[in-house]
């Protein structure tokens, strides 16, 4: 994720090996006195908000030490406070939630749990944001030295607002950061010094957006040293707009400006400050981009590029294959962990693979708690009162035990389950450091089942084996519970990307299929033989599905910044979208294996 910290006006004789040392020292001391600084984030929080009509509603009676506070407050998800978040939205200015005003609200991705959410957030939490987004150069500069010496080619864009009845905007984070002045008008430092100048970050027509940076990244192209976006989907998407534009772009260069189909003057001008008329950068970015593999392209024409800075964790490791493919193995970086509801941690060790990336939580973001995650919990609920007693501090989690994330924040959320499950990888100092898992709420389910994202994408890393051989990649997928059949099935739709000249055969489709299901849980895999749920199916849609796919989320009010394919999809406009694009489906040809004692295998064809 790009960062754009807040910092001081540059004073004469600034070091950046001094400012970067003073982080880490930073990082150092936090981490150190973790325990201490929970103590005092709760207290503060709790201080500052003693007379708010959520924490008098609970009896709290400006206590602010923790007992009292897990004693009285409940755990909670979104359905608890929505009532309290519609008040705001209309128009209700006594104190609900937080004694500081409510300056805004932050909506989540739209996929995150299936529904778009609004959290509330105060005008102070935009310094919080910023001091984390400070600590993520002096770390990996640690790593990677004289990134100060060149530019980061970022691919970073908002979307436009909306207002709720009482005329508070609702947004996403990193729209409302890039549009706040901690963003705009930050002062001149060599980490922040991008190829995207702000009015095409700000640019709210897509295409615009993503045109103008691409060309001013292609026109700085022997000044990059790092490339990136906030998910590694976004970064590809980049690519791909550069596959079917980059003899525009091309020309662009020739001529020294704009295609006339940026049209924003805001833009034009930034551009136009920008790019300088190369006709020998522009026969080489056509010389390229017109050869037939398109293997190494980043490193082709970014030379300089070191990393490319992106989320790969969680669903996102599906990208790694292309994303090494694009770039010949550079090193994916993942930078920090954060969401709407509030900003949590950077990774400290930043080359590490993507598979070990952890992250270690900051203990001056918010107040951190932790439901111990048991293989039968189900999707959020109410918590009864053993369980809330099973919550631990920071300093108190197990090395290997996964949790349930659960924050206090200073902008008014109390005891709030984010829905990210969290694996302790282990410890920096007193911190501990947390592998990211999934989101909690996501799965696939016909009967008794349920497979959660990890599963499902464990199962299709399986699956896609059978395609090597005829050259051909997974480009995108997600899944749905076909319930109208009788029994009900998993249909997974499949976006293809195959490069080699023979046809795959349906059989092959067909022990994807199977595969899928072998790896699925033993609870699926007895449904299957006990013909609780049918076989499971793949459909193979259309070349740009999944891109009209994101294209129908944004008309509806998603993040192009933010967006993430879901990985199960119910919306029915979405289903008949993809339906609509299906070119063949194969069933698995038999159920997969189970054994239980005293029980038969069941081996019927379907």
């Amino acid at each position: 994720m790009p960062e754009a910290p807040k910092e001081p006006q540059k004073p004469a004789g600034f070091s950046v090996a001094e400012n970067n040392k003073k982080k880490m020292e930073f990082i150092e001391d936090v981490t150190m006195k973790a325990d201490d600084v929970q103590k005092q984030v709760l207290a503060e929080i709790l201080s500052r908000n003693a007379h708010v009509e959520y924490l008098q509603r609970y009896n709290l009676n400006q206590n602010t030490d923790r007992e009292t506070f897990k004693k009285n407050m409940p755990v909670i998800s979104y359905e608890d406070i929505l009532p309290d978040i519609n008040r705001i939205a209309n128009g209700d200015k006594s104190p609900i939630l937080c004694h500081e005003p409510i300056s805004e609200f932050l909506t989540s991705s739209g996929t995150s749990g299936g529904e778009r959410k609004m959290m509330p957030t105060i005008e102070e939490e935009l310094g919080r944001r910023s001091l984390l987004y400070s600590l993520l150069m002096p770390v990996i500069s640690q790593f990677v030295p004289n990134l100060d010496k060149g530019k980061g080619m970022y691919f970073l864009f908002i979307k436009s607002e909306t207002r709720t009845p009482s005329g508070l905007l609702a947004r996403p984070v990193l729209t409302s950061y890039y549009k706040s002045s901690h963003f705009k008008e930050r002062p001149y430092d060599p980490y922040t010094n991008y190829t995207s100048p702000n009015e095409t970050i700000l640019c709210s027509d897509s295409y615009q957006s993503m045109y103008s940076q691409m060309l001013c990244g292609l026109s700085q192209n022997q000044e990059v040293l790092r490339v990136g976006a906030v998910f590694a989907s976004g970064f590809i998407r980049a690519i791909r707009f550069l596959e079917k534009n980059w003899s525009l772009l091309a020309h662009d260069i020739r001529t020294g400006s704009a295609n006339p189909l940026i049209t924003d003057p805001s833009v034009r001008d930034a551009v136009a400050r920008v790019i300088n008329p190369d006709p020998e950068l522009a026969n080489f970015i056509e010389s390229e981009c017109g050869k037939n593999s398109w293997q190494g392209i980043i490193t082709r024409l970014w030379p300089n590029t070191k990393y490319i800075d992106v989320i790969v964790t969680g669903t996102m490791s599906q990208y790694i294959p292309t994303l090494d493919y694009y770039s010949n193995g550079l090193p994916l970086v993942c930078t920090m962990y954060a969401s709407s509801e509030c900003y949590f941690g950077v990774n400290l060790n930043p080359l590490c693979k993507p598979s070990e990336v952890s992250y270690t939580l900051i203990p001056s973001m918010a107040y951190f708690e932790f439901l111990p995650v048991h293989k039968n919990n189900a999707a959020p609920k109410s918590l009864n009162e053993k369980e809330q007693q099973e919550l631990v501090d920071l300093v108190d989690v197990k090395m290997g035990q996964e949790y349930e994330l659960v924050v206090t924040t200073y902008a008014g959320l109390y005891r709030y389950r984010v829905g990210d499950v969290l694996r302790v990888a282990g410890f920096k100092n007193n911190a501990p450091q947390f592998n990211f898992i999934c989101r909690k709420n996501v799965v696939l389910s016909i009967d008794s089942d349920k497979t959660d994202e990890v599963e499902l994408q464990n199962s299709v890393k399986n699956a896609i084996s059978h395609l090597m051989p005829f050259d051909a990649r997974l480009i995108e997928y997600t899944s749905y519970a076909e319930t109208s059949t009788i029994p009900g099935h998993y249909v997974l739709y499949w976006e293809l990307s195959q490069n080699g000249a023979i046809p795959i055969p349906p059989s092959v489709f067909e022990d994807c299929c199977l595969t899928i299901e072998e790896s699925l849980n033993s609870v699926y895999r007895q449904n299957r033989v006990y013909e609780a749920i049918g076989p499971l199916e793949i459909k193979i849609v259309e070349g740009g599905t999944f891109d009209k796919l994101m294209d129908y989320a944004i008309s509806l009010g998603a993040s192009i910044n933010q967006y993430k394919t879901p990985r199960c999809v119910k919306f029915a406009p979405i289903v008949e979208l993809l339906n609509s694009r299906v070119v063949s489906n194969f069933f698995s040809p038999k159920c997969p294996k189970w054994t239980s004692s005293g029980h038969k295998q069941r081996g019927n064809a379907n």
